[in-house]
């Protein structure tokens, strides 16, 4: 409280204001308001015998004197409100609010409901249930210390990172040894500890890995993309802890701890030879961890689990979360991207445009700035594979890939004989039919641009040259028209044989 008094008599011996606030801890504002009232009402120094500071509060700011009319709320229902899920101080507050207001009863303000409500919480040293409601937070990490296989061939043990999920309210954990750290690792953990128990969190805690977080940051973390996406997967959130603050999720901590001891030490003399053996003794040892009590009150954390947690928990979607990852690719001007040795196509609108690529067990899917613009089957096997839309091509690719070879031949058989002849000559000279399609459609052209009876005539003289006539050999005779020039007739000459027939006999020349 303001010493009053001390800035009465001060002021009475011609102390300046700045003087009296330094000397009473106070401000000018507060020393120039005080001596103004003190003024208005005719207070001085001297004052009466046995007036205190608080009659002088009331005397001068009878207003400051209002809190303790003010209704003051039932600290013990608000912490019982305040366990339940999604209950805030602030909205606790406004409930309190529009009963005092229906009463005629003057509230507290926000300030003072939480500073009584700290006050009452240290109190009963309840402070720390406060943010673990149930099914609001599960935390997940990897232990410190890894279980260990014996390999079968060497004998050598082999390390195995343990993985460790807590439900914050509860304590109940859940546990399950990989051989390695990686994405797939960490995804499919997840998934078995939301299968293990039989719903999700409104909140996912981990550390920050890369596998799950990929730049850390207290206000605007970026979440590992196939992380995020199995979140959204299982309608849940991903917060991760602050860096180098293991307090932001101590149960799984302390599980580390509590697993580290009576699971992974239980288990040192026990030699395995598989994943699958480790995790069922794993199994075995975890049931015995979450179904012994408390040191500290009733129950465990099987039983805390099935009566407070487990009808909280968001339910699971009916279909597990696929692993999915994510390339970045850039689409070829054959409207076609590369995954995997294999190529798949995409609206020739994005050639050149970067796009990304989320490829699946069995599905591969092109997304644009955030939309899927397609998807495929995804292809197995012989790396050049190609799986194309009919839709994605140009107008005239879509007319090309209506082309193939009976369908050539046939119409150079409407053009003559000629014609048929070295377009099969042009599709036969290739290893891989596809490979004359597109002589066959230049060819085309040619009859387009020229009446058809040059373009037999043209095939007729090519014909005489070569068996295997080429496109271009057909166009250099358009070209300069030497299907339109008559054929050049041969005299018979009037001369014989000019050597004897010895000559020709092998006789010996005379």
């Amino acid at each position: 409280m303001i010493d009053y008094r001390e800035i009465l008599r001060l002021s009475s011996q011609g102390v300046s204001q700045r003087g009296i606030a330094v000397s009473c801890d106070c401000s000018r504002n507060t020393i120039a308001k005080v001596l103004e009232e003190a003024h208005k009402q005719g207070i001085g120094w001297p004052l009466r015998e046995g007036i205190t500071n608080g009659d002088l509060q009331e005397m001068l700011f009878p207003e400051k004197s209002m809190p303790t009319l003010r209704k003051r709320p039932d600290y013990e229902q608000v912490h019982r409100e305040l366990a339940k899920s999604s209950v805030t101080l602030s909205l606790l507050w406004n409930e309190y609010c529009e009963e005092c207001r229906r009463g005629g009863e003057l509230p507290l303000m926000y300030t003072q409901f939480c500073l009584y409500y700290r006050e009452f919480a240290h109190k009963t040293k309840a402070t720390m249930h406060i943010n673990r409601k149930p099914g609001e937070q599960m935390e997940v990490d990897w232990a410190g210390q890894s279980a260990k296989l014996v390999d079968t061939d060497t004998g050598e043990e082999i390390p195995a990172p343990v993985f460790v999920a807590v439900l914050a309210s509860s304590q109940y954990a859940y546990v399950e040894a990989f051989l390695a750290q990686n994405q797939e690792c960490w995804i499919a953990a997840h998934v078995n500890a939301f299968r293990f128990f039989g719903g999700v969190t409104r909140m996912l805690v981990p550390d920050n890995l890369k596998t799950g977080v990929e730049k850390a940051s207290w206000l605007t973390p970026v979440i590992n993309r196939t992380y995020q996406e199995m979140a959204e997967h299982y309608g849940t959130v991903v917060m991760p802890a602050r860096v180098r603050k293991p307090k932001d999720k101590p149960n799984a901590e302390g599980a580390v701890g509590i697993i580290s001891t009576w699971i992974l030490a239980a288990l040192r003399h026990q030699k395995v030879f598989s994943l699958a053996e480790l995790n069922e003794a794993i199994a075995e040892k975890l049931l015995e961890v979450n179904t012994r009590p408390f040191q500290k009150k009733a129950g465990s954390r099987v039983s805390a689990f099935l009566e407070e947690e487990q009808a909280l928990l968001i339910p699971l979607p009916r279909t597990d979360y696929e692993l999915a990852t994510w390339k970045l690719a850039t689409v070829q001007f054959n409207y076609h991207v590369h995954v995997a040795g294999t190529f798949y196509s995409v609206p020739y609108e994005f050639i050149k445009h970067k796009v990304d690529v989320r490829v699946t067990r069995t599905t591969v899917e092109v997304f644009f700035q955030g939309s899927r613009i397609c998807s495929h089957i995804r292809l197995i096997g012989r790396e050049g594979q190609y799986s194309t839309v009919r839709d994605h091509m140009p107008e005239e690719h879509k007319k090309y890939g209506q082309w193939n070879k009976e369908r050539f031949e046939s119409w150079a058989e409407g053009i003559g004989p000629n014609t048929a002849v070295v377009i099969t000559a042009m599709l036969s000279s290739y290893k891989v039919e596809q490979q004359g399609y597109r002589s066959c459609m230049a060819f085309r052209k040619l009859a387009e641009k020229y009446p058809a009876s040059r373009v037999e005539a043209a095939c007729a003289k090519a014909l005489t040259y070569t068996p295997r006539p080429s496109y271009r050999n057909v166009q250099t005779i358009l070209k300069s028209g030497s299907d339109q020039l008559a054929p050049e007739k041969k005299e018979p000459s009037e001369h014989g044989f000019v050597r004897g027939s010895r000559y020709y006999g092998g006789e010996p020349k005379c």
